[in-house]
């Protein structure tokens, strides 16, 4: 049985606005709402109370504080007996009237405006008595979906040069509330060399993110975050030594969920010691580890190739795969990574085509034993240098993100052209993709329904298609699935069936892809300039081949 809310603006305030969203709050949290409107008599109030049978009273006053706190005196003392006989109350108000409200010991919780809505949930839902009141929150990655659901769970990446400074950001962040995932960044060093001090520079040390070099430093790192919000922690999965790692990050820093891809992180790209081939076998063996020990896991991969001027059509093919093979090998909870915004010149509805064909590429892979969850982020080439621009560009790619209704989002600090993340632009940048959430829960358009993103969709799902295709009949092994076999993977890149205009003079890959955008999408285009389908790319890649 639904539990009962009444509310009002109380004596002579009409000012309702906070009201109303309480209770529209109150309505997703699965109660049912009396709004009584503005300028209620407590007479009213309480006789309503009584009628409707309510478990919850909430009132608001925003006018002088002096008058209000009469009047608060005044309710607290009619509606005593209603309190006695286990009616909660709360109160929403201007800070200074809030302030004496809260010294008046009544009300359960007391809003001065500015909560955020998810907290606000979390105390209607029953998970908190109160918005500083002690939350038992959650301690892995699909509990604290659930918890924070409809709202999705908040990621920023965290690293700074020195231990002493990431340690000191995390307790600042912890306290803030503002995320639920902090994502440690860490240096290269530690990613690739980490059980090999031999191989270590120290001259780059700390080059892209904290430079840790014991298990005392993860548990230090994780420590803490021990506090404020109890935020989830979580790191890169390393470019080496992938299963040593692993059990590492899961005794020191409970990490969340595995973060690996499928292509990259080896020689091809620079940043680790396996080739293309063995480092897909291995990044395999990581997805099944991390499977067994039922932790979610992520494969950061399409964004690479978009972020390295790939097609759109290559970017949905890639996200198939690594979905494809997360589920080969045994992961349970999948989250599917979405990286808006790479390339940065992509209109806001073709992005979102895009990253639709991708979710709709995988979809049917979903199964009691694949779970899947949708993580969307901003680019991170997209950003502008300008500060005011780059605050602009943050809150209007979160907006569009969450079209797709999102588990998880990857805030991307508003700072990432100009310098690393500090706790304060964390913060701030977490901020700001609170409210940018809020307004879209609040109900945005709903931009999928556009024709022109239908048409696009349904486009990227045939075009892929021939793709992946193609990349099955490269296997001569028909015991092996194709689409899994670290050998056949690896050939369609290196044949240039899976390619980038950035891969030029790569030793791996072909890097004789062109594309270009044409009305907001990014294409594979002729050596005239002109849009090509995916069939007319890949013939003249496998006539190339034969030659």
């Amino acid at each position: 049985m639904k539990k009962t809310v009444v509310a009002a603006a109380l004596g002579e305030c009409v000012h309702v606005a906070g009201v109303s969203n309480f209770l529209r709050l109150a309505e997703q949290a699965g109660w049912k709402t009396v709004f009584l409107g503005p300028a209620v008599s407590i007479e009213k109030v309480i006789e309503a109370a009584k009628r409707e049978k309510a478990d919850l009273v909430g009132i608001s006053y925003r006018l002088t504080p002096e008058t209000g706190e009469r009047l608060l005196g005044e309710f607290t003392e009619a509606a005593d007996e209603l309190r006695t006989n286990g009616v909660r109350f709360v109160f929403g108000g201007t800070p200074p009237l809030a302030e004496k409200a809260n010294k008046i010991g009544f009300f359960e919780l007391v809003f001065e405006g500015g909560e955020p809505d998810d907290q606000v949930l979390a105390f209607l839902k029953g998970e908190s008595k109160g918005i500083n009141a002690s939350i038992e929150y959650p301690r892995n990655t699909i509990e604290r979906i659930n918890w924070k659901a409809p709202y999705p769970l908040l990621r920023h990446h965290f690293g700074l040069p020195t231990m002493e400074a990431t340690l000191s950001g995390i307790e600042t962040i912890a306290d803030a509330k503002v995320l639920d995932v902090i994502s440690l960044g860490i240096d290269q060093d530690a990613q690739e060399n980490f059980f090999h001090p031999e191989r270590q520079d120290p001259r780059q040390k700390g080059a892209g993110g904290v430079p840790v070099r014991s298990k005392e430093d993860y548990l230090a790192l994780y420590q803490a975050s021990r506090k404020g919000n109890f935020p989830l922690m979580r790191t890169y999965s390393g470019t080496d030594d992938f299963i040593k790692l692993a059990e590492l990050y899961t005794e020191t820093i409970h990490n969340a969920w595995c973060a690996i891809p499928l292509y990259w992180f080896n020689k091809m790209d620079g940043r680790g010691p396996w080739d293309l081939e063995g480092s897909i076998r291995e990044h395999q063996k990581v997805m099944q580890w991390y499977g067994e020990h039922d932790i979610p896991v992520e494969l950061n991969e399409s964004h690479h190739w978009g972020m390295r001027d790939a097609s759109d059509v290559i970017c949905v093919v890639s996200a198939y795969l690594a979905a494809y093979n997360a589920r080969a090998f045994g992961v349970k909870d999948y989250i599917a990574q979405l990286m808006f915004n790479s390339p940065p010149g992509l209109s806001d509805a073709m992005d979102l085509a895009k990253m639709a064909a991708m979710l709709q590429m995988i979809e049917p892979l979903r199964s009691p034993d694949f779970r899947i969850y949708k993580q969307t982020r901003t680019g991170l080439l997209s950003y502008p240098l300008d500060p005011s621009a780059a605050r602009a560009h943050l809150a209007t790619s979160i907006y569009l993100q969450m079209a797709l209704k999102p588990d998880i989002i990857h805030i991307v600090g508003y700072t990432e052209a100009d310098h690393a993340a500090t706790a304060e632009d964390v913060i701030e940048s977490s901020t700001i993709a609170r409210r940018a959430i809020e307004n879209a829960m609040r109900g945005a358009p709903d931009m999928l329904s556009d024709p022109k993103v239908k048409n696009r969709i349904n486009w990227l799902l045939h075009e892929a298609q021939i793709t992946l295709n193609t990349i099955r009949f490269l296997s001569a092994n028909s015991s092996i699935d194709p689409l899994i076999d670290p050998h056949v993977l690896a050939q369609s890149v290196i044949t240039g069936i899976m390619d980038a205009p950035q891969l030029k003079n790569n030793p791996y890959a072909s890097g004789t892809i062109s594309t270009r955008i044409i009305n907001g999408s990014c294409k594979s285009v002729s050596k005239t300039g002109k849009a090509i389908s995916e069939q007319l790319r890949i013939e003249a890649v496998l006539k190339k081949r034969e030659e």
